[in-house]
C-alpha cells in the first residue's frame, strides 16, 4: 500500500517511490539540480524557503524539501515500521 510522507508545508510524497534523500550542498548535486529545473524534472516543496534536501523518485523527478534529510528519513522510517 502506497504511504505518503509530509516533505514539508503541506506537501506529500509517496514513500515507495522515493530513491534517496540527499544534501544539497556538494557540487554534483547543485548540478544535477540545475539540470533538473532546466529540463522541467524538478518539484519546488519549499515554499521559497532554503533548499535543505533532495529527494530522488523513481521517476527520476527531484523533489526539493525544506526539511533536513534527518527529518524525512525518520518519517519514512516511522511509516516503514507500522506496516
Amino acid at each position: 500500500m502506497n504511504k505518503l510522507i509530509n516533505v514539508g508545508f503541506g506537501n506529500v510524497v509517496n514513500s515507495s517511490k522515493i530513491i534517496g534523500i540527499i544534501s544539497p550542498d556538494a557540487a554534483p548535486i547543485k548540478r544535477m539540480v540545475q539540470s533538473a529545473k532546466d529540463t522541467g524534472a524538478a518539484i519546488d516543496a519549499t515554499c521559497g524557503r532554503k533548499t535543505k534536501s533532495v529527494i530522488v523518485m523513481e521517476n527520476g523527478n527531484l523533489v526539493l524539501s525544506s526539511l533536513l534529510p534527518d527529518t524525512i528519513s525518520s518519517r519514512v522510517n516511522h511509516i516503514e515500521g507500522l506496516e
